[in-house]
């Protein structure tokens, strides 16, 4: 097992893919998009799966592919076909938005995918518009409604935004009520590409529970998973849960279980950081497994007790979060 220095085992890894994105949702970048990474910038597929391998060898179990949007990237269905070679990873999960991914959702269940998160903010068409900036919409639903037909386990991850889908909350939640999904509200962060927010009226854990139980007061917590970064609910006679994702105000950080690797290469032990070493640079530089190993311990060492300490030691360096979520694995 891994463990870093306050003692938390770390088994789980967020891999970005890419930078990219079809979709233009305003709490994730600008409308004009972000700069792109070059091609050669990017960790190839073959540096990805070596990284892998050796962090499933120090004791990563789980991987999440994320991105920008994993399917925009070519060759991807192959390479998830090469990670679910590696022996002593369990499991292997995506994050989507869901407008690539329907066509693909039978051979992902076949090839051994354990799970899929899927992005949907709001369940009305217009306000999907407004969010994501593109017409999407029926192409995500039929994704969503794929993913069921296949028995795929799905998560639902929507962003919660003061002003813009606050009256969707009811009706994601009822999402629940027919259909065998995880549900999942998320604090909204400042990874918008620009580093402008509004801390003050952003709608944190307790507020959305408490609109959610003015509906339905009869929900109930359930027990929560070893490190899970959500607060889980059930709803008397619901087919699947709701869960609340506390991603601002970092009310998990205490039994943080992952690191990331965004689409450049820079390790990442916090979302909130700005990055401890960049992988692939040490991997184009020469450096064999010991060298990499040897970094990954070192800076396991060093990480931060929880996002607000993170985020602290980057602004006196004059870096405050600033990035969009697309560069960094949303």
């Amino acid at each position: 097992m891994l463990y870093d220095n306050h003692g938390r085992p770390i088994n789980y890894l967020r891999l970005a893919v890419t930078d990219r994105c079809n979709l233009r949702c305003f709490y994730c970048m600008p409308e004009e998009g972000i700069d792109y990474l070059p091609r050669k910038e990017l960790l190839t597929y073959e540096e990805m799966e070596r990284v892998v391998k050796l962090m499933v060898g120090l004791g990563i179990n789980k991987v999440r592919i994320t991105g920008g949007e994993p399917f925009l990237r070519k060759g991807m269905m192959e390479f998830l076909e090469r990670l679910l070679q590696i022996e002593g990873l369990d499991i292997l999960n995506i994050t989507t938005n869901g407008t690539l991914t329907g066509r693909l959702v039978p051979k992902l269940k076949a090839m051994g995918i354990t799970s899929v998160n899927l992005s949907l903010d709001t369940l009305d068409p217009q306000r999907f518009f407004e969010i994501t900036r593109r017409d999407s919409f029926d192409t995500v639903m039929q994704t969503f409604h794929e993913l069921l037909e296949n028995d795929m386990p799905t998560k639902i991850n929507c962003v919660v935004m003061n002003g813009r889908n606050t009256d969707d909350l009811i009706p994601m939640v009822e999402l629940a009520k027919d259909y065998p999904v995880d549900v999942r509200f998320i604090e909204e962060m400042p990874f918008n590409g620009s580093g402008a927010s509004d801390k003050n009226h952003a709608w944190a854990y307790l507020q959305i529970l408490e609109h959610i139980k003015l509906k339905y007061p009869n929900i109930v917590k359930l027990e929560d998973a070893p490190s899970s970064t959500s607060f889980n609910y059930q709803i008397p006679g619901f087919k699947g849960s709701v869960g609340i994702i506390a991603a601002y105000s970092r009310l998990f950080c205490g039994t943080c279980n992952r690191i990331r690797l965004t689409p450049q290469g820079m390790l990442k032990t916090c979302l909130y950081d700005d990055g401890v070493f960049n992988l692939k640079n040490l991997i184009r530089e020469g450096g064999d497994d010991e060298h990499l190993k040897t970094a990954l311990l070192e800076a396991l060492r060093n990480r931060a007790k929880d996002g607000f300490e993170a985020e602290e030691k980057r602004n006196q360096f004059g870096l405050p979060v600033s990035e969009s979520m697309a560069t960094i694995g949303g």
